[in-house]
């Protein structure tokens, strides 16, 4: 019979189960029921009498690993998960567990019998008891020995959780585009560079920017030269300021002390 994806990777579970129970438990431990739950923030938990059977109502206790942090972690650091439960349960039925959550300190002491080091960081000098428990493995302890050997003999986690496939990355939206700024003359005294041209080539304020008409009002920076000859020059009556544009056109100052005066055509 092939083996099947559910057969190989509870498989691989049961036997590391075993090898540790007998190992680093001295067969003590009775059996649970292994499963695989993706626990926020979790890479495994213990849940006590979880499981009832249904023809009978017997009932087992409850060792879930969580497949997301499978493929990021080596096969000795996921057992370690294991073996981390595997303490959990022992201390169900054999010591005195604390209250709900808490890691106490004969679950701290038998962990670190077994070659695992209580830690709440994961490293060396965390804290060894509390609400959220990690450990790291002992160089050489008696996990790591047993574990070294488990593997060795072929047995792997070979099933991991697949990671959900990035998000296509949304192209940046092009920036809007900036109006073209109208001149105004805001120095009535200073006319170079403002009359029709005389040529036909366009207008060149004195900053060097190219003058067109867009509109009837007189632009900077067009790509495309414009024929500008149609036009005439207004000023506001009250400030001075002054525009170029079609005869046509009725222009209001922007000035505030202007009130909105209409410009006068000026030739």
């Amino acid at each position: 019979m092939a083996t099947t994806p559910t057969s190989e990777a509870y498989n691989e579970l049961q036997v590391a189960y075993d090898h540790f129970n007998k190992a680093l438990f001295d067969g003590a431990l009775p059996p649970c029921l292994i499963t695989f739950q993706r626990e926020k923030r979790m890479m495994g938990y213990f849940s006590p009498t979880r499981f009832a059977r249904r023809r009978d109502s017997a009932t087992t206790d409850e060792i879930a690993l969580n497949p997301q942090h499978f493929d990021r972690r080596s096969d000795k650091e996921t057992l370690s998960t294991l073996a981390h439960e595997m303490v959990h349960l022992w201390q169900h039925h054999n010591g005195k567990p604390g209250r709900r959550g808490y890691h106490n300190a004969e679950w701290g002491a038998k962990m670190e019998s077994i070659g695992l080091m209580p830690s709440h960081t994961a490293a060396p000098g965390g804290k060894r008891v509390g609400e959220r428990m990690s450990h790291y493995i002992i160089e050489n302890g008696p996990f790591d020995i047993a574990a070294t050997a488990l593997l060795a003999t072929g047995v792997e986690i070979s099933w991991a959780d697949k990671p959900p496939a990035p998000r296509p990355s949304t192209p940046p939206r092009p920036p809007k585009p900036t109006p073209p700024r109208p001149i105004v003359d805001d120095d009535p005294d200073d006319d170079e560079g403002w009359g029709p041209p005389s040529d036909g080539a366009p207008v060149i304020d004195e900053d060097g920017n190219t003058i067109v008409e867009i509109g009837g009002v007189s632009y900077v920076e067009s790509p495309v030269p414009q024929n500008a000859s149609n036009r005439v020059k207004f000023r506001c009556p009250n400030c001075g300021a002054q525009a170029w544009g079609k005869p046509s056109l009725l222009l209001l100052c922007g000035n505030p002390d202007c009130a909105e005066a209409p410009f006068d055509a000026i030739g």
